[in-house]
């Protein structure tokens, strides 16, 4: 399947740029240092990993939390009540293909994709382990273009040398929105220091938590220490969380 949808990539990706010449744009990946601070863009470019062929599909996707009452009668259902807005995610898939010449370059950009998983050494040496910010690019594509992480990575080698070099593969990528506005606020105060609850899902995590409300997953002390939780990465399914809110750079409320 993968070597049928890479072959597919390639021939689509041959006959666009055949038919639209040199004003083709390449999509890429934008990786960039962390910000600073919570609520801070993100830092310098770190990379870019440019498209050998542009993807044929994109899937964009966003969640709208609600929470209900049980109603007292059966017949009747209780009004939603507005909780929040989850983050943008983008799904894109990325052909690579080495075969005309045989090289290191698709274990490279894979290398190089990987960089978006792990620590920064800038983040290192501060003591304040967090992976790089990475961007969708593609012209003048604005609703699939913004700032978030690499919440996802998987690769998929499909042709390989005589000597076992991998010479195909399809990256799948999964990019989570990360840009925070004015974190930690309930839609409906606009007090600074306005809290707000979250329903757990399954996958959820504090730090998770912490850096899609705060931009900063190490600040997960903050929610722990408000709902008496004392491992961070067990949540159970349901539970109703209290979110504090703007936090300070020591991860206090300001």
């Amino acid at each position: 399947m993968a070597a049928k949808f890479g072959a597919a990539a390639a021939k689509a990706g041959k006959a666009a740029s055949s038919y639209f010449g040199s004003g083709l744009v390449k999509a890429q990946l934008v990786i960039m240092e962390p910000p600073a601070k919570s609520g801070a863009k993100p830092g310098g470019r770190l990379a870019t990993v440019k498209f050998q062929f542009n993807p044929n599909k994109l899937a964009l996707s966003k969640s709208v939390e609600w929470r209900r009452k049980p109603a007292r009668m059966a017949g009747q259902a209780s009004l939603p009540e507005f909780v929040g807005s989850g983050p943008r995610s983008l799904s894109v898939d990325v052909f690579l293909d080495a075969t005309a010449e045989h090289d290191n370059s698709v274990e490279e950009r894979v290398e190089k994709l990987m960089t978006a998983c792990v620590p920064t050494k800038a983040s290192l040496a501060k003591k304040k382990p967090a992976s790089p910010w990475v961007r969708f690019e593609w012209g003048t594509a604005k609703s699939v273009s913004f700032d978030g992480v690499l919440a996802g990575l998987s690769v998929d080698y499909a042709l390989f040398d005589v000597d076992g070099k991998p010479l195909r593969a399809t990256c799948s990528l999964s990019i989570e929105e990360a840009g925070v506005g004015t974190p930690g606020q309930n839609p409906t105060s606009g007090s600074r220091e306005a809290r707000r609850t979250h329903r757990v899902v399954a996958g959820d995590s504090l730090p998770q938590l912490a850096w899609r409300e705060y931009g900063d997953a190490t600040a997960w002390r903050v929610i722990a220490e408000a709902n008496d939780i004392d491992d961070p990465m067990v949540l159970v399914p349901g539970t109703e969380l209290l979110v504090p809110g703007v936090v300070g750079e020591r991860g206090e409320d300001r």
